[in-house]
């Protein structure tokens, strides 16, 4: 296999709904240490809600992933549920009009997510959020195109950007306001990306 389509897209929505479900009080104990306390909620009702209208997904991948987006944009208003749904979106942008997409284009999508999330949420590199996660790795995975490949890759990533950044000051978000306090506590936003990884794992 070469490349994703839809049908994968619905399989990997089922599997990271149903573990967003399980993770969901985790979730929200750690934004509650450094946010709103309902991150949780925002990660579990989005995939469920993706997962709910997966089977009416589109064969055209990015009319899918503009789907996947407008479901976290129908169930939160919350920040983490608008980024995500502009990662869908420049996902959306990128595949439209194809049934089929190369695995070796997926470095390039997660770091157009990475960009548009950037740009959305005003948010830098460094700043302690999903972003370092997401570009650990867009890096990570670059030149790669097997799919087993690609997510061993991710998922070393992700932990390496968690252990690297915990010691780190929150800069971004409500977390900032906790400044010193922060440190020594995994971001949220990056705690949610390695679960969301659990999941398709």
């Amino acid at each position: 296999m070469t490349g994703f389509a839809t049908d994968d897209l619905r399989r990997t929505a089922t599997r990271i709904a149903a573990h967003a479900q399980t993770v969901a009080a985790e979730l929200n104990a750690a934004d509650g240490q450094l946010g709103d306390g309902d991150l949780g909620i925002t990660v579990s009702r989005g995939w469920a809600e993706v997962a709910a209208n997966a089977a009416a997904m589109p064969d055209d991948v990015g009319m899918a992933f503009l789907d996947c987006a407008k479901a976290f944009q129908k169930v939160s208003s919350s920040s983490y549920g608008t980024l995500t749904a502009t990662a869908f979106m420049a996902a959306a942008k990128a595949c439209k009009g194809r049934a089929t997409v190369p695995f070796a284009e997926v470095p390039a999508l997660i770091a157009a997510a990475r960009d548009a999330m950037m740009a959305r949420g005003k948010g830098n590199l460094g700043d302690k959020t999903v972003l370092d996660a997401l570009d650990a790795i867009a890096r990570a995975t670059v030149g790669q195109s097997d799919p087993a490949r690609l997510l061993a890759l991710a998922d070393q990533a992700v932990n390496d950007a968690l252990a690297a950044f915990r010691d780190h000051e929150s800069r971004l978000g409500r977390a900032r306001m906790f400044g010193d306090k922060s440190r020594g506590l995994d971001d949220p936003g990056m705690l949610a990306l390695r679960r969301v990884l659990d999941g398709m794992l």
